[in-house]
């Protein structure tokens, strides 16, 4: 099963130090069957898609919380795609997480498949949505605005021997 594993350029270089991403409990998205019900006229792609803009999103929520621990990491969300057993992944139910996953096993980077990652062009549009996200979560429209202003940003695939190169950037 794909999965995609929310993370930041820190947190993914810790990851290759460690040989793995983790520590388990992870939170991924997926396309699960919740998705899939609420999504029926998609196809796997979209659905994928769609768990890809979800892990986007979390990332910037590891960005938001990073900054406000007074970790200052460079503004660029990251997505990391790896297929895992279907069996090591626990869906829940909830209908505003539908391809929120869980998985109870750290994740080999050798079941890593892919990176995504914003542009480098992203970056002024990742720290305003990175610095708006609180006042959007209390109901800002303006932020809101902002923060939507990053999903405009596709992510770029980069293949696993690429990931030395995306840290050193």
């Amino acid at each position: 099963m794909r999965v995609y594993l929310p993370c930041t350029l820190l947190v993914l270089a810790t990851a290759v130090e460690a040989g793995e991403l983790g520590p388990a409990p992870l939170t991924g998205y997926a396309v699960t069957p919740a998705l899939t019900e609420w999504y029926a006229s998609g196809d796997t792609e979209e659905l994928e898609y769609v768990a890809l803009t979800e892990a986007a999103r979390a990332s910037l929520r590891m960005l938001a919380a990073d900054r406000a621990d007074g970790v200052v990491a460079a503004p660029r969300r990251v997505v990391v795609a790896a297929e895992v057993p279907e069996r090591s992944v626990s869906a829940g139910a909830d209908l505003e997480e539908r391809a929120r996953v869980r998985l109870a096993q750290p994740i080999p980077l050798a079941k890593v498949a892919a990176v995504h990652i914003d542009d480098l062009g992203a970056i002024p549009d990742i720290e305003a949505a990175v610095a708006a996200l609180a006042a959007a979560d209390a109901g800002d429209d303006d932020a809101k605005f902002t923060v939507d202003g990053a999903e405009a940003h596709e992510l770029m695939w980069f293949a696993t021997q690429e990931i030395p190169d995306l840290l050193d950037s």
